[in-house]
């Protein structure tokens, strides 16, 4: 390797390890240093093709590449959850994740306490996110996919009625007929079934532990 080439790869080392060395002291990160170099790592090789916007500040992980991230590493095939993930990582909603909110993102997605976790959940489901409310005619919208397509029409809307009721039942604990963050976190602190229970949007365990062997750490690999 030329010399020149040495030298910018150390430079680029170096820069990775002090975004790395910033963003596992954030306070919701739940990775280690190594751990968040792999997933800068694995950022860089899904943003190959825009590593140019990236340098000046802009673009990261469009919609449909993290979509393509989701049904390859997580099997999710719902494209309306798929969709409403993205923007619960896309924070400062400008159609990317970039660098910041996909290790911070990621943090919650695998490895967050329940309370986080919830609370993403919240934000995937409710139209203005942690900010807003679950109103009864979101959850319809949210129960419809999770019902057996087969099934009569009729048949299918009266059970999506039921659930709806069922679901607020649950989850309106201050009982004003549409749920907020603060009641979602409460009824899942209560029972942790309710997590995904209008559809799931979080890694199922062995999606998760297979993404999470590919950031793992020496140390940690080791103890396995």
């Amino acid at each position: 390797m030329p010399a020149k080439s040495k030298k910018n790869f150390g430079i680029k080392r170096q820069e990775m390890a002090h975004k790395a060395d910033h963003l596992c002291k954030m306070k919701n990160c739940h990775f280690s240093k190594q751990e968040v170099e792999r997933l800068l790592q694995l950022f860089k090789e899904f943003t190959k093709a825009v590593n140019t916007e990236i340098k000046r500040g802009k673009g990261g992980i469009d919609r449909s590449k993290f979509r393509d991230i989701l049904h390859q590493h997580f099997d999710m095939t719902d494209d309306v959850l798929m969709d409403k993930v993205f923007r619960a990582f896309d924070l400062d909603n400008d159609g990317y994740v970039s660098e910041e909110e996909w290790v911070l993102g990621m943090s919650v997605f695998l490895k967050g306490t329940i309370e986080e976790q919830a609370r993403f959940c919240f934000g995937v489901y409710s139209m203005r996110g942690e900010d807003g409310y679950i109103s009864r005619e979101e959850m319809y919208l949210l129960l419809k996919n999770c019902l057996v397509q087969h099934q009569q029409e009729e048949d299918a809307e009266e059970m999506q009625k039921d659930l709806v009721e069922l679901a607020l039942k649950k989850m309106d604990v201050d009982h004003d007929g549409r749920v907020s963050v603060e009641d979602y976190t409460k009824a899942v602190a209560q029972d942790k079934l309710l997590m995904e229970a209008l559809g799931p949007c979080l890694p199922n365990s062995k999606c998760r532990d297979g993404f999470l062997e590919l950031v793992a750490d020496e140390k940690h690999k080791q103890r396995f």
